[in-house]
């Protein structure tokens, strides 16, 4: 019996990951209040906790969850109600709205597929994104409440310090209850006005799954999974969106390669060391589709659509030593010319490396040394130890492998990189 409820424990632990953001967004759009949709969510996860133990995992799950969250939900707003009054006519009004809301619920189910977007999670993104929030606090707190990342990662997804990321995900919090934000997907201009957030929080949540910030897995398919399909559903909705086609073909692209990035005992493999007989074909033919129909729109390209170019070099090559690696570089030339960053900048000294030797990209590499964003940013000492090591000088690039260690948090490439300290060593 142990064994069972363990196994039902792992299972739902599971099941939550997948369907938590589904679970508070369709009790958000009820309550309108996302700490109290958060609150009844775990409601429903503890009473699945102490359930289905004894009487097995449901068919359905996930509208198990969200059925008994959003009973949860109703219950807490009727005594809330009920605490402000002891009116038996307000009583009797209550019990009315509690029927009416059931219907609403009904209604709004059979009219989803008639909804510009018609999904409870990309609609607890676009409320999330409101303009109320500042843009840091609109990712933080989608990262929270739809990525399900932590506090933690979060931070280091946008290099700040954690304690800033947690007191915006508060006050985000309040600011949305206190204004009564619907839990909608706004048309129109607002709709475009919230779209350039969502999309930077669906490729922020893609690249957690791609490359987990910590943890024992090199990995989190499943946040892969939803940001694709969230992708899909917006590339469906808005065909004319250049940013739209190019975040999706970027994360086609990107997840094509995820087989490949991990041997069979789960450690990371580098772009240029895969197997590229693994890349997911059928991924490829959609992102590099997508991709065309982005670049056949008119105006100029955003930074999703540059982004896609460059992965398309890399899907586009048979093997490492065909990539277009000049192309590469021109492609992020024009990026941080339109959206400049630290980060950017060292991937692109990257490219230069790989397209003009390592010494070009050393010189650009060591101008980001003392860029305070970068300062715990494990892949710049990662990257600056490679170009070391191709340049021979291999106790620099032994302490800069050790450094990128020691500033990783996942604990498959903190493996990695010591593993080429190490070689480092053994090469002298």
């Amino acid at each position: 019996m142990k064994d069972t409820e363990q196994q039902v424990s792992s299972a739902v632990a599971a099941i939550w990951r997948i369907e938590a953001a589904k679970v508070v967004g369709a009790v958000a759009r009820l309550t309108r209040n996302l700490g109290l949709a958060e609150d009844c969510a775990q409601d429903a996860l503890v009473a699945a906790l102490e359930t289905w133990p004894a009487a097995g995992i449901p068919d359905n799950p996930g509208a198990w969850l969200t059925t008994a969250a959003r009973r949860r939900a109703l219950d807490r707003m009727r005594h809330t109600r009920l605490a402000d009054t002891k009116s038996a006519e307000v009583a009797f009004e209550l019990d009315a709205a509690h029927a009416a809301r059931e219907a609403e619920l009904a209604d709004a189910r059979d009219a989803a597929l008639d909804d510009d977007i018609g999904d409870d999670v990309l609609r607890l993104i676009f409320a999330a994104c409101h303009p109320l929030l500042a843009p840091e606090a609109r990712a933080a707190l989608t990262l929270k409440v739809v990525g399900g990342l932590s506090t933690e990662e979060i931070a280091r997804a946008y290099l700040k310090p954690e304690a800033t990321v947690a007191q915006r995900i508060v006050r985000a919090k309040r600011t949305l209850a206190a204004a009564h934000v619907p839990f909608e997907v706004p048309r129109g201009v607002e709709l475009g006005a919230r779209l350039a957030s969502v999309l930077e929080v669906v490729y922020l949540i893609f690249n957690e799954g791609y490359a987990a910030t910590a943890g024992d897995d090199w990995m989190r398919p499943a946040l892969c999974d939803e940001a694709l399909r969230l992708g899909q559903v917006l590339a469906r909705r808005m065909p004319d969106t250049t940013e739209v086609l190019g975040l999706a073909a970027l994360m086609d692209i990107q997840a094509s390669r995820l087989a490949a990035r991990a041997d069979a005992e789960g450690n990371p493999v580098l772009l240029l060391d895969q197997d590229r007989g693994r890349w997911d074909r059928a991924l490829i033919h959609r992102g590099l589709a997508a991709l065309a129909r982005a670049e056949a729109l008119p105006g100029a390209f955003g930074p999703y659509t540059l982004q896609a170019a460059i992965a398309a070099c890399h899907a586009r090559a048979a093997t490492a030593a065909d990539t277009d690696w000049t192309r590469i570089v021109a492609l992020y030339d024009a990026l941080e010319a339109l959206a400049p960053s630290p980060v950017v900048a060292l991937n692109r000294a990257v490219a230069v490396g790989m397209a003009f030797g390592p010494a070009a990209a050393l010189e650009l590499v060591n101008e980001l040394v003392n860029e305070p964003a970068l300062e715990n940013y494990h892949l710049l000492p990662s990257v600056r130890g490679d170009l070391l090591a191709k340049l021979d000088r291999l106790d620099e690039a032994r302490a800069e492998f050790e450094r990128a260690a020691t500033l990783a948090r996942n604990a498959r490439e903190r493996a990695l990189l010591y593993a080429r300290a190490a070689a480092c060593r053994m090469e002298q």
